[in-house]
């Protein structure tokens, strides 16, 4: 078994603000924590200095029972990473060095075939047993067929970019699970995980013996898993902690009562403050016509004294105010018709009405068809189908893209953006960019902005646009727990229709018809949400 001790720790970014304040906390044997927070408070930081990766400016951190790491982003589109590689990279640091010198050996015997190449690729061989790589293929083997159906040997040299985001979220946990460490740091392992997988998430979190700390803003998932709760929690100086010894359906009236208790007792030392101030001042103008209270005055003003200087109680922490507003406006009676429709290779035919002011979730698993057909509403021509779909009257479409993908916002700061696209100027644009908490990021580039940020801008986006149908995809997937909450609460009041794509359960519970893509291509409307095992 092992666990996580956080001690003190101090952070302070590189433009001098502190992100992290005496963060303090312990995962004990066998526990299921969740480190949940803002976009932006330090959870990926904090993880960071968990695993080695940066180091605190002050403080301390401890573990026992050997790490397995998945960080946030466990795989590229962009470079040529393998299978086999991918695994290496969370497999403990003797078999990685033990793989690098029989790659590397290889290769130089490939270069010069000679004898003493020959003799150091196979010492490098005999290496690779010693340290237990031969026992790691059997395990890559059974991690491989689990997740993407073929033995090790079949896809080890697959490139990671042609695995879905949760065929590469299921290989690493295998692996992780499979693993010899006892402690086992898991950045947002849920995201790109459609509802079969985040139950499945579910059940080897709950069921394995080991140590979990992980992320994440599922608000499900942490019901169902955690047994405590870590709040980062932004306060006056920097980010701190908060420990929540009970489930996520008790988290959020058990902080709204510590928050009050905290607010109580800062008002009551304020009132206290302020009446001895009151006190001595008063003492201040009587000694001054009586010599006689001189001794009561100076007696005040050391009391006043020692009390500012146990100084002022803790205050509650800086409470998030995302302000998510969506206008909307009436449409015609038939906001969507969709007549023998077909996504090519993807659904059978199938016909549906959309009407306004409709919240329709979208269900599936992943590969179904589901973004495709938010696309096509879209307007992406490049989405092939057959059939025949009609937009009705003053319908104004707003579309949330999943992976935040605009390459015609990479080059430009928010404020550019909102320009180009609204005419706001400096004092409008910082205006609604702070309803968003992001008007501190007014003037980075959008690609710069994280996950998060990029999602609320996202929203901020459709609020001035003034859509009147929305198609958001995946759109809480991002989102912090504050972020989300108000986004809900915004679609509530929204005067327009709704279709989203989502594997976010609790996210579906605000929604009232449900369209089913089925595995087998069947597209139906059910009265309950359905979710494929």
């Amino acid at each position: 078994m092992g666990h996580i001790d956080v001690s003190a720790v101090d952070y302070t970014l590189s433009d001098g603000r502190v992100l992290l304040n005496d963060v303090s906390f312990r995962v004990g044997d066998g526990a299921k924590v969740a480190l949940i927070g803002a976009n932006g408070s330090g959870k990926t930081t904090l993880f960071k200095m968990i695993s080695g990766d940066l180091q605190p400016d002050s403080g301390q951190v401890s573990i026992s029972g050997g790490l397995g790491v998945m960080r946030q982003f466990i795989g590229s589109v962009r470079d040529h990473t393998t299978v086999h590689k991918l695994l290496l990279s969370v497999a403990p640091k003797k078999i990685r060095d033990a793989a690098e010198n029989v790659e590397r050996t290889e290769l130089l015997m490939q270069e010069k075939d000679i004898e003493k190449s020959q003799m150091a690729y196979a010492q490098a061989i005999i290496e690779w047993g010693d340290a237990g790589g031969y026992e790691y293929e059997v395990i890559w083997d059974v991690c491989c067929t689990r997740s993407l159906g073929k033995p090790f040997d079949e896809v080890s040299k697959r490139e990671v970019n042609t695995l879905s985001g949760g065929e590469q979220k299921k290989l690493v946990l295998n692996a992780l699970l499979e693993g010899p460490d006892e402690v086992l740091l898991l950045d947002e392992p849920d995201n790109y995980l459609d509802v079969p997988s985040k139950r499945w998430l579910e059940e080897v979190i709950t069921s394995t013996k080991k140590t979990v700390l992980f992320i994440s803003h599922d608000r499900e998932l942490l019901e169902n898993t955690a047994n405590r709760i870590v709040t980062l929690e932004q306060g006056a100086s920097g980010n701190t902690t908060w420990v929540h010894g009970g489930k996520f359906s008790t988290w959020h009236d058990a902080r709204k009562a510590r928050n009050a208790r905290f607010a109580e007792v800062l008002l009551r030392w304020e009132q206290e403050h302020q009446r001895l101030k009151d006190l001595v001042r008063t003492l201040q103008v009587q000694a001054s016509i009586s010599p006689d209270m001189a001794s009561k005055y100076r007696a005040m003003q050391t009391r006043l004294k020692k009390f500012e200087e146990i100084g002022a109680p803790e205050a509650p922490p800086i409470e998030q105010d995302v302000q998510v507003g969506l206008r909307g406006g009436r449409t015609g009676l038939r906001a969507l018709t969709f007549e023998k429709l077909i996504l090519e290779n993807l659904t059978q035919e199938f016909n549906f009405e959309v009407f306004f002011g409709d919240r329709i979730a979208v269900l599936g698993k992943n590969g179904t068809g589901k973004s495709h057909f938010l696309r096509l509403i879209s307007g992406d021509t490049s989405v092939r189908y057959s059939g025949n779909f009609k937009i009705g009257a003053r319908v104004e479409i707003g579309y949330f893209a999943q992976t935040h993908s605009h390459p015609e916002f990479e080059s430009q700061s928010l404020l550019e953006i909102l320009w180009s696209m609204y005419s706001l100027q400096l004092g409008p644009a910082k205006s609604v960019l702070r309803k968003y908490e992001i008007d501190q990021q007014a003037e980075q580039r959008f690609a710069s902005l994280s996950g998060g940020q990029q999602a609320r801008f996202q929203v901020l986006l459709l609020e001035l646009s003034g859509a009147t149908l929305l198609l958001l995809d995946e759109p809480t997937d991002n989102l912090d727990l504050a972020s989300a909450e108000s986004l809900e609460n915004a679609l509530k009041r929204y005067e327009g229709t709704v279709i989203t794509v989502t594997h976010d359960r609790w996210f579906t519970r605000g929604f009232t018809r449900f369209l089913n893509f089925g595995s087998d291509g069947h597209v139906y409307e059910s009265p309950e949400p359905i979710f494929e095992h």
